[in-house]
């Protein structure tokens, strides 16, 4: 077949989705071998608490093109993602989630579309099969996140992706511990293109994604990625500093001018709470980035890898 490509990774974190594997691997295979000379899939095991590694274990067994690797504990899915691209060796690194929702048939529109001459090709989820809950999260998260960087990124676009080699060998350098893989790819600048893809609903399972993680997400990749709730928080503190300052000074007026007597012990500490609480507020802020200056400086591996297959090579 014409336009086929030398090599092509696929980089799967894997994590409670035990039961979508076996189809998850016969898809891929059927796939990528219209479009490659050669391929691997690396499935990465989070530390999933179902049956995975047993079963990534067997699929590993019936092809050696399936390879493995088991991280010590559960680290997170873009931390999955690290470790997987630390050990694809494609001239295509593909990137998808485990649950199917990313169809394995839609890795040709992304290639094609690289091959066109784009360094990374995004899928575009136009039509999302997720609940509401999740939906809605997802675009509250990038309205937040958009202000607070001053980026533009889509809502529709997840990890879900094929970027060439050189790409993929300058991510690695980035090795700070807040991680968003498609964040991180789109901010280094290479030429991206954008495709529709069809969005499957899950094949089995839930979402690992709860709300407070959600939230614990959020808030790590924004701090990790902007410095604007800083400005933000000198700037309210500047405006509550002037309000506060032109009421004294309405205060003086009405004293020494008129005679009226300034009275209100509730209204003197409702104000004097509501200060309090955004001095905690604004320390809160400034040590939530003290704290991730903290963990870079540590110098802790991103992930620990407690067993491989079919790395012996990598090894």
């Amino acid at each position: 077949m014409e336009n086929k490509a030398l090599s092509i990774s696929v980089v799967v974190p894997v994590y409670g989705c035990d039961s979508c594997l076996d189809e998850l691997c016969r898809r891929l295979t059927h796939t990528l071998a219209d479009i490659a000379i050669d391929y691997e899939i690396i499935l990465v095991n989070d530390s999933s608490p179902d049956n995975s590694w047993q079963v990534i274990h067997n699929l590993t067994k019936t092809d050696k093109r399936i390879k493995a690797v088991s991280l010590s504990r559960n680290f997170g899915q873009h931390y999955a993602i690290t470790a997987g691209l630390d050990i694809a060796s494609g001239d295509y690194v593909v990137v998808m989630d485990c649950d199917l929702q990313d169809r394995p048939e839609e890795i040709k529109k992304l290639y094609y579309k690289a091959i066109e001459g784009y360094d990374v090709v995004f899928g575009r989820r136009v039509e999302r099969q997720d609940g509401f809950f999740k939906n809605l999260s997802s675009k509250l998260f990038y309205t937040l996140f958009n202000y607070l960087s001053d980026n533009k990124f889509d809502n529709t676009v997840a990890n879900f992706s094929i970027s060439r080699r050189y790409v993929i060998e300058n991510f690695r350098k980035l090795r700070e511990h807040n991680r968003a893989f498609p964040l991180f790819i789109q901010w280094m600048g290479f030429n991206i293109a954008f495709v529709d893809i069809v969005h499957d609903k899950r094949f089995a399972g839930q979402t690992s994604y709860g709300f407070s993680k959600l939230i614990n997400l959020a808030m790590d990749i924004i701090v990790s990625q902007s410095n604007k709730p800083l400005r933000l928080s000198i700037k309210f503190g500047f405006l509550i500093s002037l309000l506060s300052l032109v009421y004294g000074i309405y205060l003086i007026i009405k004293y020494f001018l008129f005679s009226i007597h300034v009275t209100g012990w509730t209204s003197i500490m409702v104000s004097f709470f509501f200060l309090i609480g955004l001095l905690f507020a604004n320390m809160g802020i400034l040590g939530l980035y003290i704290g991730k200056v903290f963990d870079e400086t540590k110098g802790r591996p991103l992930y620990i890898i407690k067993d491989t297959i079919n790395l012996k090579d990598s090894e």
